[in-house]
Protein backbone atom coordinates (compact mmCIF):
# COMPACT_ATOMS: atom_id res chain seq x y z
CA UNK A 1 0.00 0.00 0.00
CA UNK A 2 1.13 3.56 -0.72
CA UNK A 3 2.26 5.47 2.19
CA UNK A 4 -0.21 8.83 2.45
CA UNK A 5 1.30 11.30 -0.14
CA UNK A 6 4.02 9.42 -0.69
CA UNK A 7 3.71 9.64 -4.62
CA UNK A 8 4.03 5.64 -6.59
CA UNK A 9 7.79 5.44 -7.78
CA UNK A 10 8.82 6.82 -4.54
CA UNK A 11 7.15 4.29 -2.22
CA UNK A 12 8.11 1.35 -5.08
CA UNK A 13 12.20 3.59 -4.59
CA UNK A 14 11.54 2.88 -1.43
CA UNK A 15 10.71 -0.78 -1.72
CA UNK A 16 13.54 -1.66 -4.46
CA UNK A 17 15.84 -0.21 -2.22
CA UNK A 18 14.93 -1.83 0.81
CA UNK A 19 18.00 -4.52 0.94
CA UNK A 20 19.69 -1.56 1.43
CA UNK A 21 18.41 -0.70 5.01
CA UNK A 22 18.26 -4.69 5.88
CA UNK A 23 22.51 -4.98 5.48
CA UNK A 24 22.52 -1.68 7.28
CA UNK A 25 21.24 -3.09 9.97
CA UNK A 26 22.84 -6.07 9.88
CA UNK A 27 26.27 -3.71 9.95
CA UNK A 28 24.78 -1.79 12.70
CA UNK A 29 24.00 -4.95 14.74
CA UNK A 30 27.32 -6.54 14.13
CA UNK A 31 29.43 -3.58 15.12
CA UNK A 32 27.15 -3.24 18.65
CA UNK A 33 26.38 0.22 17.73
CA UNK A 34 23.36 0.56 20.09
CA UNK A 35 25.21 -1.09 22.85
CA UNK A 36 27.88 1.55 22.57
CA UNK A 37 25.52 4.43 22.26
CA UNK A 38 23.14 2.51 24.98
CA UNK A 39 24.19 5.42 27.60
CA UNK A 40 26.70 7.88 26.03
CA UNK A 41 27.03 10.25 23.23
CA UNK A 42 29.85 9.89 20.97
CA UNK A 43 31.91 11.90 18.84
CA UNK A 44 32.34 9.80 15.22
CA UNK A 45 35.61 9.90 16.30
CA UNK A 46 35.11 7.69 19.57
CA UNK A 47 32.34 5.40 18.04
CA UNK A 48 35.13 4.45 15.35
CA UNK A 49 37.97 3.25 17.93
CA UNK A 50 35.33 1.45 19.53
CA UNK A 51 34.48 -0.71 16.59
CA UNK A 52 37.69 -0.19 15.01
CA UNK A 53 36.15 1.40 11.78
CA UNK A 54 37.93 4.22 9.84
CA UNK A 55 36.31 7.39 11.09
CA UNK A 56 35.19 8.19 6.76
CA UNK A 57 33.38 5.26 6.76
CA UNK A 58 31.59 5.61 10.11
CA UNK A 59 30.32 8.83 9.77
CA UNK A 60 28.83 8.00 6.32
CA UNK A 61 27.52 4.10 7.76
CA UNK A 62 26.43 7.12 10.76
CA UNK A 63 24.57 9.65 8.57
CA UNK A 64 22.53 7.10 6.75
CA UNK A 65 21.46 5.82 9.91
CA UNK A 66 20.68 9.25 11.42
CA UNK A 67 18.41 9.75 8.24
CA UNK A 68 16.44 6.74 9.28
CA UNK A 69 16.07 7.62 12.69
CA UNK A 70 18.12 4.98 13.86
CA UNK A 71 20.61 7.35 15.76
CA UNK A 72 20.54 10.77 16.68
CA UNK A 73 22.89 13.62 16.20
CA UNK A 74 23.31 16.46 17.67
CA UNK A 75 26.50 19.01 18.60
CA UNK A 76 28.75 17.09 16.80
CA UNK A 77 27.83 13.60 19.01
CA UNK A 78 25.58 10.95 18.26
CA UNK A 79 23.01 9.04 20.27
CA UNK A 80 20.79 6.16 20.90
CA UNK A 81 17.68 6.80 19.88
CA UNK A 82 14.50 4.19 20.89
CA UNK A 83 15.00 2.49 17.90
CA UNK A 84 18.86 1.55 18.18
CA UNK A 85 17.75 0.11 21.73
CA UNK A 86 16.13 -2.73 19.56
CA UNK A 87 19.60 -4.23 18.90
CA UNK A 88 21.09 -3.85 22.31
CA UNK A 89 22.40 -7.34 22.69
CA UNK A 90 21.16 -9.89 25.84
CA UNK A 91 17.95 -7.51 26.35
CA UNK A 92 14.83 -8.53 26.80
CA UNK A 93 12.58 -7.79 23.19
CA UNK A 94 16.32 -7.12 21.27
CA UNK A 95 16.43 -8.07 18.13
CA UNK A 96 19.98 -8.13 17.55
CA UNK A 97 20.61 -11.72 16.13
CA UNK A 98 17.53 -11.49 13.98
CA UNK A 99 19.25 -8.60 12.20
CA UNK A 100 22.82 -10.20 11.83
CA UNK A 101 20.57 -13.41 10.83
CA UNK A 102 18.68 -11.97 7.91
CA UNK A 103 21.91 -10.27 6.56
CA UNK A 104 23.96 -13.69 6.70
CA UNK A 105 24.70 -15.78 3.80
CA UNK A 106 22.07 -18.36 4.58
CA UNK A 107 18.76 -16.34 4.67
CA UNK A 108 20.65 -13.67 2.05
CA UNK A 109 21.66 -15.56 -0.46
CA UNK A 110 18.48 -17.67 -0.47
CA UNK A 111 16.17 -14.73 -0.88
CA UNK A 112 18.86 -13.26 -4.21
CA UNK A 113 17.24 -16.07 -6.05
CA UNK A 114 13.71 -15.67 -4.81
CA UNK A 115 12.21 -14.96 -8.40
CA UNK A 116 13.67 -18.47 -9.49
CA UNK A 117 11.70 -20.07 -5.92
CA UNK A 118 8.46 -18.14 -7.08
CA UNK A 119 8.69 -20.11 -11.03
CA UNK A 120 9.81 -23.29 -9.65
CA UNK A 121 7.61 -22.95 -6.33
CA UNK A 122 9.71 -24.19 -4.16
CA UNK A 123 13.56 -22.98 -2.73
CA UNK A 124 16.43 -22.38 -4.50
CA UNK A 125 18.81 -23.08 -1.33
CA UNK A 126 20.65 -26.20 -2.91
CA UNK A 127 21.67 -23.72 -5.83
CA UNK A 128 22.25 -20.76 -3.57
CA UNK A 129 24.16 -22.83 -1.22
CA UNK A 130 24.89 -25.91 -2.01
CA UNK A 131 22.41 -27.87 0.37
CA UNK A 132 19.12 -27.06 1.89
CA UNK A 133 19.41 -24.68 4.99
CA UNK A 134 19.44 -27.09 7.36
CA UNK A 135 22.33 -29.08 5.86
CA UNK A 136 23.91 -25.98 5.42
CA UNK A 137 23.35 -24.60 9.43
CA UNK A 138 25.04 -28.15 10.41
CA UNK A 139 28.35 -27.10 7.94
CA UNK A 140 28.04 -23.34 9.29
CA UNK A 141 27.95 -23.98 13.54
CA UNK A 142 27.92 -20.61 14.35
CA UNK A 143 25.48 -19.28 11.36
CA UNK A 144 23.15 -22.03 13.37
CA UNK A 145 23.83 -20.47 16.76
CA UNK A 146 23.11 -17.32 15.84
CA UNK A 147 19.47 -18.23 13.95
CA UNK A 148 18.77 -20.41 17.42
CA UNK A 149 19.31 -17.64 19.08
CA UNK A 150 17.18 -15.11 16.91
CA UNK A 151 14.45 -17.98 17.85
CA UNK A 152 14.99 -17.37 21.22
CA UNK A 153 14.57 -13.45 20.18
CA UNK A 154 11.33 -14.20 19.22
CA UNK A 155 9.95 -16.51 21.67
CA UNK A 156 10.83 -13.95 24.64
CA UNK A 157 8.16 -12.01 25.11
CA UNK A 158 5.94 -14.21 23.34
CA UNK A 159 6.78 -17.34 26.03
CA UNK A 160 5.98 -14.91 29.01
CA UNK A 161 2.48 -14.39 27.67
CA UNK A 162 1.93 -18.00 27.00
CA UNK A 163 2.50 -18.59 30.35
CA UNK A 164 -1.02 -16.95 31.35
CA UNK A 165 -2.68 -17.48 28.76
CA UNK A 166 -3.05 -21.58 28.28
CA UNK A 167 -5.42 -23.14 31.12
CA UNK A 168 -3.37 -26.44 32.48
CA UNK A 169 -5.92 -26.82 34.93
CA UNK A 170 -5.47 -30.74 35.38
CA UNK A 171 -2.72 -31.21 33.50
CA UNK A 172 0.20 -32.80 34.35
CA UNK A 173 2.80 -32.92 31.33
CA UNK A 174 3.52 -30.12 28.67
CA UNK A 175 5.72 -31.37 25.95
CA UNK A 176 7.67 -28.71 23.72
CA UNK A 177 8.18 -30.10 20.42
CA UNK A 178 10.74 -28.78 18.80
CA UNK A 179 11.72 -27.04 21.58
CA UNK A 180 14.70 -26.47 21.79
CA UNK A 181 16.55 -24.29 24.53
CA UNK A 182 13.17 -24.51 26.17
CA UNK A 183 12.65 -20.55 26.30
CA UNK A 184 8.76 -21.74 25.79
CA UNK A 185 8.35 -24.14 27.84
CA UNK A 186 10.51 -22.70 30.91
CA UNK A 187 7.45 -19.50 31.99
CA UNK A 188 4.57 -22.06 31.47
CA UNK A 189 6.08 -24.18 34.44
CA UNK A 190 6.86 -20.76 36.16
CA UNK A 191 3.23 -19.88 35.61
CA UNK A 192 2.09 -23.43 36.81
CA UNK A 193 3.98 -24.89 39.54
CA UNK A 194 2.47 -28.35 39.82
CA UNK A 195 3.31 -28.86 35.86
CA UNK A 196 6.15 -30.55 34.18
CA UNK A 197 7.59 -30.40 31.24
CA UNK A 198 9.80 -31.96 28.43
CA UNK A 199 11.89 -30.45 25.41
CA UNK A 200 11.53 -32.57 22.91
CA UNK A 201 14.40 -32.52 20.25
CA UNK A 202 16.81 -33.36 18.33
CA UNK A 203 19.94 -34.95 20.49
CA UNK A 204 22.56 -32.75 19.86
CA UNK A 205 20.21 -29.75 21.29
CA UNK A 206 20.70 -31.54 24.67
CA UNK A 207 23.58 -29.79 26.37
CA UNK A 208 22.09 -26.30 26.10
CA UNK A 209 18.50 -27.55 27.00
CA UNK A 210 19.41 -29.13 29.91
CA UNK A 211 22.08 -26.35 30.97
CA UNK A 212 18.92 -23.98 30.23
CA UNK A 213 16.79 -25.69 32.52
CA UNK A 214 19.13 -25.77 35.21
CA UNK A 215 19.63 -21.67 34.64
CA UNK A 216 15.94 -21.25 35.34
CA UNK A 217 15.99 -23.52 38.11
CA UNK A 218 13.79 -26.54 36.36
CA UNK A 219 16.04 -29.33 36.26
CA UNK A 220 13.59 -31.23 38.85
CA UNK A 221 10.65 -30.51 36.60
CA UNK A 222 11.64 -30.33 33.01
CA UNK A 223 13.42 -33.20 31.56
CA UNK A 224 14.95 -33.20 27.70
CA UNK A 225 14.24 -36.31 25.74
CA UNK A 226 15.94 -36.46 21.96
CA UNK A 227 14.46 -37.75 18.69
CA UNK A 228 12.77 -37.09 15.48
CA UNK A 229 9.23 -35.67 15.81
CA UNK A 230 8.59 -38.10 12.18
CA UNK A 231 9.25 -40.98 14.73
CA UNK A 232 7.58 -40.04 17.66
CA UNK A 233 7.05 -38.04 20.43
CA UNK A 234 6.92 -38.74 24.30
CA UNK A 235 3.58 -38.88 25.81
CA UNK A 236 1.77 -35.93 27.27
CA UNK A 237 -1.39 -33.74 28.22
CA UNK A 238 -0.46 -30.76 26.46
CA UNK A 239 1.86 -30.14 22.97
CA UNK A 240 3.28 -27.12 21.95
CA UNK A 241 4.09 -26.67 18.71
CA UNK A 242 5.64 -23.27 18.10
CA UNK A 243 6.90 -22.45 14.81
CA UNK A 244 7.30 -26.15 13.62
CA UNK A 245 4.50 -26.69 10.93
CA UNK A 246 5.36 -23.53 9.18
CA UNK A 247 9.07 -25.41 8.51
CA UNK A 248 7.35 -28.51 6.51
CA UNK A 249 5.16 -29.54 3.83
CA UNK A 250 1.25 -30.53 4.34
CA UNK A 251 2.20 -34.26 4.07
CA UNK A 252 5.28 -33.70 6.94
CA UNK A 253 2.78 -31.89 9.13
CA UNK A 254 0.51 -34.59 9.19
CA UNK A 255 3.16 -36.95 10.19
CA UNK A 256 4.25 -34.53 13.06
CA UNK A 257 0.89 -33.87 14.07
CA UNK A 258 -0.40 -37.58 13.56
CA UNK A 259 2.62 -38.30 16.12
CA UNK A 260 1.42 -36.11 18.90
CA UNK A 261 -2.18 -37.30 18.80
CA UNK A 262 -0.77 -40.78 19.47
CA UNK A 263 0.96 -39.43 22.61
CA UNK A 264 -1.78 -37.20 23.39
CA UNK A 265 -3.50 -38.16 27.10
CA UNK A 266 -7.06 -38.86 27.63
CA UNK A 267 -8.51 -34.82 28.10
CA UNK A 268 -5.45 -33.39 26.54
CA UNK A 269 -4.40 -31.21 23.40
CA UNK A 270 -2.43 -29.82 21.04
CA UNK A 271 -1.40 -26.41 20.74
CA UNK A 272 0.26 -24.59 17.39
CA UNK A 273 2.14 -20.77 17.79
CA UNK A 274 1.88 -20.07 14.69
CA UNK A 275 1.02 -16.72 12.61
CA UNK A 276 -2.35 -17.50 10.65
CA UNK A 277 -2.97 -15.90 7.35
CA UNK A 278 -6.08 -13.56 6.84
CA UNK A 279 -8.54 -12.27 4.46
CA UNK A 280 -6.05 -11.60 0.87
CA UNK A 281 -5.36 -7.44 1.19
CA UNK A 282 -5.62 -7.60 5.20
CA UNK A 283 -2.05 -5.98 6.51
CA UNK A 284 0.32 -7.98 8.16
CA UNK A 285 3.71 -9.53 8.96
CA UNK A 286 2.34 -13.06 7.83
CA UNK A 287 1.65 -13.19 3.62
CA UNK A 288 5.46 -11.81 3.80
CA UNK A 289 6.66 -14.73 6.18
CA UNK A 290 4.99 -17.55 3.58
CA UNK A 291 7.15 -15.87 1.17
CA UNK A 292 10.34 -15.79 3.62
CA UNK A 293 9.44 -19.42 3.34
CA UNK A 294 9.68 -19.63 0.12
CA UNK A 295 12.97 -18.48 -0.41
CA UNK A 296 14.60 -20.47 2.44
CA UNK A 297 13.04 -23.14 3.03
CA UNK A 298 9.98 -25.80 1.92
CA UNK A 299 7.46 -24.46 4.76
CA UNK A 300 4.66 -22.34 4.43
CA UNK A 301 2.25 -20.18 6.54
CA UNK A 302 -1.21 -20.98 6.24
CA UNK A 303 -4.72 -19.38 6.87
CA UNK A 304 -7.12 -21.83 9.50
CA UNK A 305 -9.01 -23.83 7.05
CA UNK A 306 -5.50 -25.17 5.98
CA UNK A 307 -4.58 -25.69 9.39
CA UNK A 308 -8.40 -27.65 10.12
CA UNK A 309 -7.47 -29.56 6.98
CA UNK A 310 -4.35 -30.87 8.54
CA UNK A 311 -5.84 -31.33 11.97
CA UNK A 312 -8.34 -33.76 10.02
CA UNK A 313 -6.26 -35.90 8.49
CA UNK A 314 -3.80 -36.42 12.21
CA UNK A 315 -7.18 -37.13 14.07
CA UNK A 316 -7.83 -34.33 15.72
CA UNK A 317 -10.45 -31.15 15.37
CA UNK A 318 -9.69 -27.01 16.11
CA UNK A 319 -11.51 -25.82 19.19
CA UNK A 320 -10.28 -22.41 20.08
CA UNK A 321 -7.80 -19.89 18.78
CA UNK A 322 -6.51 -17.49 20.96
CA UNK A 323 -4.42 -14.50 20.00
CA UNK A 324 -1.60 -13.15 21.60
CA UNK A 325 0.26 -9.50 21.44
CA UNK A 326 2.31 -10.71 19.04
CA UNK A 327 1.46 -11.34 15.09
CA UNK A 328 1.22 -15.00 16.52
CA UNK A 329 -2.01 -16.69 17.94
CA UNK A 330 -2.43 -20.29 19.90
CA UNK A 331 -4.40 -22.76 17.30
CA UNK A 332 -6.06 -25.30 20.01
CA UNK A 333 -6.70 -28.51 18.74
CA UNK A 334 -8.13 -32.05 20.15
CA UNK A 335 -8.33 -35.71 19.49
CA UNK A 336 -11.12 -35.70 17.10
Amino acid sequence: MTAPGMPPQARMMQMITGYWITQIVHAVADLKLADHLADAHLTVEEIAELTGVDTGTMTRLLRACAAQGVVAYDDGKFAGTPLLATLREGVPGSLRDIAIVHGSPGHWLSWGMFPDAVRAGAPRTQAALGSDIWTYFQANPQEWERFSSSMSELTDGLSREIGTLLDTAGLTTVVDVGGANGALLHPLLRANPDLRGVVFDLPTVEPTAVAEAEKAGFADRCAFVGGSFFDGVPEGDLFLLKAVLHNWDDESCVRILTNCRKALRPGGRVVVVEMPLGPIGEPGFAPLLDLGMLAVNAGRERDLPHYDALFQAAGLRRVEVTPTSSPQSLVHAVAD
